[in-house]
């Protein structure tokens, strides 16, 4: 039994590993933008840290599409665009 479990565990962990960096894509409306801290806030309250070399600037109602990663708790944008 274990020489069948071991390697079939150790499938299953090597498949599922690269989906857990996977980025995200999430569609919203700004709620609001901080420049200084370059945190960016949709209507369904999850914030977003925004690149400092992005040089874009939102407005509250703006439809936006954020493709973001998690990293140390934070979700740090990868891209954002304006949605249509």
């Amino acid at each position: 039994m274990r020489k069948i479990l071991l390697p079939a565990v150790l499938m299953a962990a090597t498949a599922i590993a690269p989906m857990a960096f996977a980025a995200t894509k999430t569609d919203g409306t700004v709620k609001s933008y901080d420049a200084k801290t370059m945190m960016l806030t949709l209507d369904n309250g999850t914030s977003y840290k925004i690149p400092k070399a992005s040089k874009m600037s939102f407005k509250p109602g703006e439809k936006v599409t954020v493709n973001w990663d998690m990293k140390k708790n934070v979700h740090t944008a990868t891209s954002v665009m304006m949605a249509k």
